[in-house]
């Protein structure tokens, strides 16, 4: 079962995009300036004061946007914030990038980001919408956050390091699609809340690096913040929550709403347990970083080795 998981991951596209996204960054690398690229967020140190002002932003697939307007204006705020809370920061506004051919299409777009707003409490201060002729709508946001001195980031996980993962695991899949819905059947109180457990535990200093779970799952995840910490990483399928209804292989594709990837010393793994066990979040140990390049799956006493591109940068 663990080959053939393994040679399943390999061989999906969105995997692939994932542990190649270095080479998407690459003209940005001579352009930042002081700022680091690759990861969750720009992360800016404040001019007029101490810590960092987070900036970030994300697109929605245009065949997304056409199949479920109304999740997909939804999904433009909630994405951005899930970056936000992965640096370890705090939201502060929104502003979106609309395409319509329709004032329907428009209508049902906005409701879905307008609901987002709300729910979490962060404002939509304004962004670029226009009315085309077009036959598809384009939807992207961007978001402004803040964090303290300390940050999480995706180049501070070291060997030795816990594999720590974060999710929600009270949700459901939507319209068929592989996105773990635990957002909008929730409260306005707990996300806002649950959204904040990530700042606190950087403000702790209980944990310096990690990455939300997006697109391509979380072995796409993990292998982005292998590369920007130049390690590997052993992940322990024994220990990983899953639903029991769902496949290994659609499990470990899926983009849940809630769903981070931590690197989580020793010395305050319970800590960080401890720390979640406040809420409904589930919290668990599912692995270790390692010195070696590259990702490996791990069941039952068997290893499974992930054939994925590796940019050795050593």
């Amino acid at each position: 079962m663990l080959a053939s998981l393994a040679a399943y991951l390999t061989s999906q596209p969105a995997v692939l995009e994932k542990a190649r996204i270095y080479e998407a960054f690459q003209p940005a690398l001579e352009l930042s300036g002081n700022v680091l690229v690759g990861d969750d967020c720009a992360a800016i140190p404040n001019p007029s004061g101490d810590g960092y002002l987070l900036f970030a932003a994300e697109g929605m697939l245009d065949s997304f946007v056409e199949d479920d307007p109304w999740f997909a204006g939804y999904s433009a705020v909630m994405v951005n914030l899930s970056d936000v809370a992965a640096m370890g920061g705090r939201p502060m506004a929104i502003t979106d990038i609309l395409w319509t051919p329709s004032e329907g299409i428009s209508a049902q777009i906005w409701a879905g980001m307008r609901a987002a707003s709300s729910a979490y409490g962060v404002p939509i201060v304004g962004g670029h919408t226009t009315h085309l002729r077009t036959e598809k709508a384009t939807l992207a946001a961007a978001v402004l956050g803040h964090a303290g001195d300390r940050l999480i980031t995706s180049f501070d996980a070291k060997p030795g390091d816990h594999l720590v993962i974060a999710i929600d695991m009270n949700g459901a899949y939507r319209g068929g699609k592989p996105f773990w819905n635990a957002s909008t059947t929730a409260s306005p109180e707990r996300l806002r809340a649950d959204l904040c457990l990530l700042a606190e535990l950087a403000e702790s200093g209980l944990c310096c690096s990690g990455k939300d779970v997006s697109n391509g799952g979380m072995v796409g995840t993990l292998a982005m913040l292998c590369h920007g910490s130049e390690v590997g990483a052993i992940l322990d399928l024994d220990h990983l929550p899953k639903p029991e209804s769902v496949s290994w292989e659609g499990w470990m594709m899926s983009f849940p709403s809630y769903g981070y990837l931590l690197a989580v010393s020793p010395i305050h793994l319970e800590a960080v347990k401890a720390h979640f066990s406040q809420s409904q979040i589930t919290c668990r140990a599912i692995g270790q970083f390692r010195a070696e390049r590259g990702i490996a799956l791990h069941s039952k006493g068997e290893i499974a080795e992930l054939l994925l591109p590796v940019k050795d940068e050593r």
